[in-house]
């Protein structure tokens, strides 16, 4: 069932086109993501969807009795009520029914008040209401506004707190929890992972996937739309392209397809030149004119390809070093940090070690003190208690979240040019243009950039500094997905040492070569990325819960010990599954890259450069061979397990 379709829509703000001809659908159940650039009319097209805005040309259809909600990217919940009952209100009409209930019961109570057939007559709707009432989810709705509460991190929070009295990220997310109690057959979602922690993002997505209905989802987030989306729709140049598949899969078949519209684009082109010099060299010639006419008729009527979109300006970031540090970078012993008039410490017995080339993400809940220990570390607050060590030749560069340290009187200009006098202009303009600064974008005042300008300046100063150690607070924060890949480029390059603090677990699993996850009173290291960090959580909660298990077992009468052997054989099955599943999921997405790879190849022997010589044909061919051997491999073993 179609529950929503654009059909060319274009809008355009004064003189500037944002979006032209974008052709949408979307049906029941489906998961789509709306990619893009910042700028791209991401937000636009999704307030359009939700009659927020107007668009100038197009249709949208879809069916009168369609309910769907809409969460704007700088949605906050004003209500003057407590956060549980600001969430009843979506179940007025099942209140509206207990209460009706209530006074059947009442009614009920005393018999002998009515006759006979007036009292049947009271148990017959008393049953059809109760009915009703259970289907509508009467009897589990409070348990949903508890489990959504829950997962949006209220769970600890008193039900009765006024909305007023929370912050604007907690009010963005009772705006989420509101939107996902009403349960509408349309979801529109813009940047709804704002404000999340890495917890409530898990559980987020998990909801999401079992969403009974259709989602739009508009998100920076790579991690989060690979785990919720199946349908990908890229605006580019203002027009749309639909992608099938995960945001991974979407990367791979954008690059096939890029290197395939470059091929013809060029091909196109050569032909184009080839009639162009054919038609000047014989037009003039009587003997040659009436061909040369043909041939610019020819050329008139070719359908021109646009040049492929894959060149589009980016962000050319780079970290270089000005000297090698010592071995060991940094040591924080035994660290604590309480604010002034503050009754409990933010955290305590913190202790830290990198050495030279580490990478390692510093995660945890929201509030456990992860910003604060990175401003310990740059001496913007200082601990309580402990030491903290930085190594030999170790020089410093931060990034702040906050953006502390951009002058919002300044211009961009000034901003970078002020901190380095004795570089001329032109060098300055230069690195500013590497991060998307050019012409006149240079002299806007600072207070005016957006949050993605201001985070390329910020980066743009922490290039500048050629610091061996980085210390990065949420520095993919409102930078869109191309300019988050160029950063990792950047951080993947860079010599020195990294410390950072992220939500972004795609981010952490492409730059993080250790997690350490921040407890109120500890750090614990795991020696990977963040994939690695959650398979060793999981593991520890699997071996905590069969501890428990077996010490309530032997609290209990002494079993048998053939009942203890089956339980272990029991849990030693579950923990094989496990591990012929996630060995499934490897194999699957290895299957999947070796796809892309050959696919890759027989579209480079297509081309005639390529099949006129022998020597690169016999190349590919002989590395196509090998590739489909390794498929078949994997292929085999995928089977194998499938069968288990």
């Amino acid at each position: 069932m179609i529950l929503m379709q654009l059909n060319g829509i274009s809008k355009s703000f004064g003189a500037e086109e944002i979006l032209s001809n974008i052709k949408i659908e979307i049906k029941n159940n489906e998961r789509i993501a709306i990619v893009g650039r910042n700028g791209a009319g991401k937000s636009t097209l999704l307030k359009i969807m939700a009659g927020e805005t107007s668009y100038d040309e197009g249709e949208i259809f879809k069916p009168k009795d369609l309910t769907f909600g809409y969460l704007s990217q700088h949605m906050t919940l004003e209500s003057g009520k407590t956060i549980w009952k600001e969430m009843l209100d979506v179940f007025t009409p099942l209140l509206a029914m207990e209460k009706k209930l209530r006074e059947l019961e009442s009614q009920m109570a005393d018999p002998s008040a009515i006759d006979q057939s007036a009292y049947q007559q009271l148990l017959e709707r008393y049953d059809k209401l109760q009915n009703d009432y259970q289907l509508s989810g009467g009897y589990v709705y409070q348990a949903e506004i508890k489990s959504v509460l829950n997962g949006l991190s209220f769970g600890d929070y008193d039900y009765d707190t006024l909305i007023t009295d929370l912050s604007g990220g907690q009010k963005t997310r009772l705006a989420l929890g509101k939107l996902l109690l009403q349960k509408p057959q349309l979801l529109i979602l813009d940047e709804p992972t704002n404000h999340l922690d890495i917890d409530t993002l898990t559980w987020l997505e998990g909801y999401l996937v079992n969403y009974p209905g259709a989602i739009v989802i508009v998100s920076h987030d790579r991690y989060f739309l690979d785990k919720t989306v199946s349908i990908v729709y890229e605006i580019s140049r203002h027009h749309s392209k639909k992608f099938h598949g995960t945001y991974s899969n979407y990367l791979t078949q954008k690059a096939l397809d890029y290197e395939q519209e470059k091929k013809e684009f060029e091909k196109q082109q050569t032909e184009i030149k080839r009639m162009e010099d054919f038609i000047q060299r014989n037009l003039a010639r009587a003997s040659t004119t009436k061909r040369a006419q043909s041939r610019r008729k020819k050329l008139e009527k070719i359908e021109r390809l646009d040049r492929p979109s894959g060149d589009e300006s980016s962000a050319s970031i780079s970290f270089q070093i000005n000297r090698l540090s010592g071995n060991d970078v940094l040591k924080i012993k035994d660290l604590a940090f309480q604010y002034p008039d503050t009754d409990q410490p933010i955290f305590q017995n913190i202790s830290l070690h990198a050495n030279r080339g580490d990478r390692i993400a510093l995660v945890g809940p929201n509030g456990v003190g992860k910003t604060t220990l990175l401003k310990n570390i740059v001496g913007k607050h200082q601990p309580n208690h402990g030491e903290i060590q930085l190594g030999t030749n170790v020089q410093v560069g931060y990034y702040d979240q906050e953006q502390a340290n951009l002058n919002s009187n300044k211009t961009v200009l000034q901003e970078l040019w002020d901190d380095y006098p004795l570089i001329n202009e032109k060098d300055i303009r230069t690195i500013l243009g590497n991060f998307l600064f050019s012409g006149e974008d240079v002299l806007k005042p600072v207070s005016a950039l957006s949050g993605g300008e201001k985070s390329r300046l910020a980066l743009a100063k922490l290039k500048m500094q050629k610091a061996n150690l980085l210390i990065l607070d949420e520095p993919t924060n409102h930078l869109d997905i191309d300019s988050k890949e160029v950063l990792e480029s950047a951080l993947i390059d860079f010599p020195g040492t990294i410390v950072f603090v992220s939500h972004d677990r795609y981010f952490i699993n492409r730059i993080a070569d250790q997690v350490a996850e921040m407890q109120a009173g500890n750090v614990k290291i795991y020696l990977g990325d963040y994939d690695y960090y959650l398979e060793k959580k999981a593991e520890e909660e699997e071996r905590r819960l069969l501890k428990l298990q077996e010490q309530q077992m032997d609290q209990e009468e002494p079993a048998s010990t053939a009942k203890k052997l089956s339980f272990q054989e029991d849990k030693q099955r579950q923990r094989e599954e496990r591990k012929r599943k996630r060995r499934i999921e490897e194999l699957e997405t290895l299957i999947e890259e070796k796809e892309a790879e050959i696919a890759a190849i027989e579209l480079e022997m297509t081309n005639p450069d390529v099949f006129d010589d022998h020597k690169k044909t016999m190349e590919l061919t002989d590395k196509l061979s090998a590739l489909k051997e390794e498929l078949d491999v994997f292929m085999n073993e995928w089977a194998v397990l499938e069968e288990n």
